[in-house]
């Protein structure tokens, strides 16, 4: 694990520095670390209360933070980014709208951000112990005890992103990273072959038309992907089209032989500079498609599994038992698991455990009036692919005898543990989130005395 996926920034504060009087001195003392420290420490540690070898290490904090911001290279010289920003010096808020733009779109500025909203969202104060667990969750890791987002909010807040303190500003955020939080959780959705074809199509660099099969091919060859050709359309064309973006138009078919391959147009909101930094940050989340469920409140959660539309219904079947398995600490793995590991069949949600011993959660969401002893063998013929050694079935409506039967049989004879949580037992979370921790109890004995019985019968 890498030490920080956030920039150390120590000592690189507005609180603590002057931005344009530091790029000044990068510029005198461009290629000469030890003058450039010196010339810092004299600048804006000479008063601090501390001994000269600390006011030293102060000086070099700043440096390597200024290189872990991407301003200076390991040779005290300007990057390119430090270049612009050197030009922007004397620009006010220009200056800090770039440093900004630059950290949202390239130092995971966006996950952070993003991650501010879903716990204010789902009612979590913000703070660093909970900031970095919640972080961690995405597959972001900074030091325990370190202060790196604090430091990347402070300049986030003196460029308007941040209101105050946490409070995010969403006009402020847009302007200048140049995507919406809507569209951050479109993109976060897309499928792998569709995030690849996004990429390969704007790499292209023109507002031009391209054949589907042409940048189907590209994205294969440059980011590994594998592609179903005959189902391109219906997997990755129609799908981006219908989120706007790209358009397509159908190309003629010739006499005797299969329709001509699409013509695929970039829309205007697949700028380069925008879409390949964004996908690339989502990418470097573990979950990039967890964000929906984490900060959707219980409330209204438990508001959708009355709603009419059937579709709602099991998304907020599927975001509640997501929230059961996370009140009893459960770590996040999957969700709506499918693929030639399945043999195409979906799980819902997948959580693991290593407290005490490993054991691993698969969870299947039944928005249905009953449960069948088929929908109980499936989840079991999955355990074998899935390791899994727990099998959740959640249902909005009742567990149907004959499921139960096989299920209490699969637990008497093998290691697996099959928990029913049905219409009672939601009610019952409804009232009191915490019932779900007496419904596992619940489970838990009756697989334990199944068990029990059948090793008696043995004897």
């Amino acid at each position: 694990m890498p030490k920080s996926d956030l920039p150390f920034g120590s000592e690189f504060s507005p609180n603590q520095i002057d931005l344009p009087a530091v790029l000044k001195l990068i510029v005198q003392y461009s290629g000469n670390k030890n003058s450039f420290e010196k010339a810092v420490k004299e600048t804006f540690f000479k008063d601090n209360k501390t001994s000269e070898r600390n006011k030293q290490k102060l000086a070099m904090n700043l440096r390597l933070s200024l290189k872990a911001y991407q301003i200076i290279d390991d040779d005290m010289r300007f990057t390119d980014f430090g270049e612009l920003l050197d030009q922007l010096r004397d620009s006010g808020k220009k200056l800090y709208a770039e440093l900004a733009k630059h950290i949202l779109l390239n130092l995971h500025g966006l996950t952070l951000v993003q991650c501010v909203q879903d716990m204010e969202a789902s009612g979590e104060k913000v703070n660093l112990v909970k900031l970095r667990a919640w972080l961690q969750e995405r597959g972001i890791h900074f030091p325990r005890g370190g202060k790196h987002p604090s430091m990347m909010r402070l300049w986030l807040e003196k460029a308007g992103v941040f209101a105050k303190r946490w409070r995010v500003n969403e006009a402020k955020l847009t302007e200048l990273a140049g995507i919406a939080s809507e569209e951050l959780d479109a993109l976060a959705q897309l499928t792998p072959e569709q995030k690849a074809f996004v990429k390969a199509l704007v790499n292209q660099g023109e507002q031009a038309s391209y054949f589907s099969n042409d940048i189907e091919r590209l994205a294969a060859a440059a980011y590994g992907v594998k592609f179903n050709e005959k189902m391109l359309p219906k997997t990755v064309l129609y799908p981006l089209r219908d989120a706007g973006y790209i358009t397509l138009k159908r190309g003629s078919k010739a006499p005797g032989r299969g329709a001509k391959p699409f013509l695929v147009y970039p829309a205007k909101k697949l700028r380069r500079e925008v879409i390949l930094p964004v996908l690339k940050q989502l990418e470097a989340q573990v979950h990039s498609d967890l964000r929906p469920l984490l900060r959707k409140p219980l409330s209204e959660i438990l508001d959708e599994l009355n709603d009419k539309n059937t579709h709602i219904r099991g998304l907020a079947l599927e975001a509640l038992a997501f929230k059961l398995m996370r009140i009893i600490d459960l770590d996040y793995v999957a969700t709506r698991l499918r693929g030639a590991m399945t043999g195409g069949a979906e799980v819902d949600l997948i959580f693991e455990s290593d407290r005490l011993v490993f054991s691993r959660w698969q969870i299947q969401c039944k928005n249905t009036s009953s449960v069948r002893l088929d929908d109980v063998a499936k989840e079991v013929g999955l355990t074998h692919i899935l390791k899994s050694n727990v099998i959740v079935m959640v249902s909005t409506g009742e567990i149907g005898p004959a499921a139960r039967e096989y299920a209490n049989k699969i637990m008497a004879d093998t290691n697996l543990a099959v928990i029913m949580i049905d219409r009672t037992d939601i009610e019952s979370i409804v009232k009191n989130p915490s019932f779900i921790i007496h419904a596992l109890n619940r489970e838990a004995k009756w697989a334990m005395l199944l068990k029990k019985l059948e090793l008696q019968a043995k004897r």
